[in-house]
């Protein structure tokens, strides 16, 4: 009896989590859909997090000034996982038209499965080009 109703309530569990994630997987399809077709709005997205597990591990973003897209990973960048998209768009900077210390800020197109996009070559602050 007792192992019954164990399993039983493992199996409900597993339910939920299950339903649970493709709640976040939609959102995260939405948002993508949401932002590359209308241009926003951004908020609410999904979490860092919630994309990962969903399959959505790039992010696509544009550079306001300059049009040049890259493609970033979402496991890379050194945020918790429980972190909105929508809060990342502040600190993203392009690298290709950086005048010094100011660089123009990207807006954000799209989650994707696979890279889409070949990144900039990471050059360091320090660094000469």
């Amino acid at each position: 009896m007792g192992a019954e109703i164990s399993a039983k309530h493992a199996r409900e569990e597993a339910k939920r989590a299950l339903r649970e994630a493709d709640r976040a997987e939609a959102e995260a399809e939405a948002w993508s859909v949401r932002m590359e077709g209308y241009g926003g709005p951004a908020q609410p997205s999904p979490t860092i997090g919630q994309c990962l597990n969903g399959g959505l591990s790039w992010l696509e973003v544009e550079c306001v000034r300059c049009k040049s897209r890259a493609s970033l990973p979402l496991d890379a960048i050194r945020r918790p996982r429980d972190t909105p998209i929508w809060k990342l768009e502040a600190s993203l900077k392009c690298r290709s038209c950086r005048n010094g210390r100011s660089a123009p800020p990207v807006h954000m197109i799209k989650l994707t499965e696979t890279q889409s996009i070949t990144p900039y070559k990471w050059v360091h602050p320090t660094e000469e080009r």
